[in-house]
């Protein structure tokens, strides 16, 4: 071929990694950067200045329209997507602001993933169906006050009593908690760990909201707390035993976190290279320095490797070959990445770029978050390490 007939250099896409996705793919990206761009975009920066989501309910209700809540699961209503095209949601909608991205992981790869994998056929006929339209709200009880990157030796237990059980505890850190229909919490038993599906309306249970966050301000989190929460002995997820199920749950959801940490980063670089092409200093625009354009060049090298590690990812994964300790990988470079892309397009904005008027700062602070939930780095950095040198350095 020649150069006459090359393809021109597309900035928004200079690898070409569009070439990988199928017609398919490019419906589902477009789909949800469209909804995003008309649902988020005009109101998130005031959301997280006012430390709120006060349209959550009826994000749900649109999020579930277009098939985006628990899109890799089958049936119950369910996209039964490919995890390429989850994934391409994921950045999407991160891309618009972390918060929302954490709203649709809870969702689907945390509650939802939970039920339809270690659930009942009764337990996925009560919930799924409402969960993936929207109309119910999940949230994922795991993180203790005290048990956080240790879950093994998390507080809250569950004894039998008669026929029922019986749940004391409490859990922190839990996106969507206060406006959740349906909690999937973790608790000690006499039989190992398991996980119960908690009506949030059963009494003894409140779910308090956390406030003066700095992070993650467009977002529900919340405190759960179990005092006396009776259940009925088909309350528990039949299939799961010990940390097997709660770890396997992460684990989907750090898949999407992988492609969801390079949206903050696309739309916190689209920020400063619009930017830098308008801002003139010493007579023409900054874009043309050579200083601005090495760091143009490297969060653009960061930025693609990143989704490309994240589509290679999701191709191992819809061929049931995508291993934890891949997905560690994947965490642990992108959201790594993308918090230093954030930073790097701050300083090509300088004072600008600490403004809600655009997304960098809004995006490197929710990131600051990403990098430790679900897993932080020293963590990622472990399971990485046990698998390469075979060593256990946990404890």
């Amino acid at each position: 071929m020649s150069r006459s007939t090359l393809p021109p250099f597309d900035r928004a896409d200079p690898l070409g990694i569009d070439d990988l996705l199928s017609p398919e793919d490019l419906a589902v990206r477009d789909t949800v950067r469209s909804w995003a761009t008309d649902r988020v975009l005009p109101h998130v920066a005031d959301w997280y200045e006012r430390g709120e989501l006060p349209v959550i309910r009826e994000l749900a209700r649109e999020l579930g329209a277009i098939g985006a809540l628990g899109m890799p699961l089958e049936g119950y209503g369910c996209a039964g997507a490919s995890a390429v095209q989850y994934g391409l949601a994921c950045l999407e909608l991160e891309a618009a602001d972390s918060g929302i991205r954490s709203l649709v992981s809870v969702q689907g790869s945390l509650a939802m993933y939970a039920i339809h994998r270690f659930g009942s056929e009764e337990q996925k006929q009560a919930w799924l169906p409402g969960m993936a339209a929207g109309e119910l709200i999940g949230c994922f009880g795991l993180t203790e006050p005290d048990h956080g990157s240790d879950p093994a030796g998390m507080r809250t237990r569950a004894r039998r009593e008669g026929g029922d059980w019986v749940l004391d505890g409490r859990k922190m850190w839990i996106t969507n908690g206060s406006v959740a229909a349906v909690a999937v919490v973790w608790a000690q038993t006499e039989d190992g760990i398991r996980g119960f599906v908690v009506p949030t309306d059963a009494p003894g249970f409140s779910a308090p909201e956390i406030k003066h966050k700095w992070s993650l301000r467009a977002s529900v989190t919340s405190e759960l707390v179990l005092e006396g929460v009776r259940l009925p002995a088909d309350a528990v997820l039949p299939d799961a035993v010990g940390l097997r199920g709660p770890l396997s749950c992460l684990s989907h959801a750090r898949y999407g976190i992988v492609w969801g940490a390079m949206g903050a980063a696309r739309a916190s670089f689209d920020a400063a290279l619009d930017y830098a092409g308008s801002r003139e200093q010493f007579g023409r625009p900054i874009s043309g320095f050579q200083l601005t354009q090495a760091k143009l060049a490297d969060m653009a090298v960061e930025l693609h490797k990143g989704v490309l590690l994240a589509h290679h990812l999701g191709v191992r994964m819809d061929a049931g070959r995508l291993r934890p300790e891949q997905v560690s990988f994947g965490k642990l470079n992108n959201v790594r990445e993308a918090i230093e892309i954030c930073r790097t397009s701050r300083t090509i904005m300088g004072a600008n770029g600490i403004s809600l008027e655009y997304p960098v700062m809004r995006h490197a602070t929710n990131l600051e978050s990403v990098l430790t939930y679900e897993g932080t780095v020293e963590m990622h950095q472990l399971v990485l390490g046990k698998a390469l040198t075979g060593q256990d350095a946990f404890r």
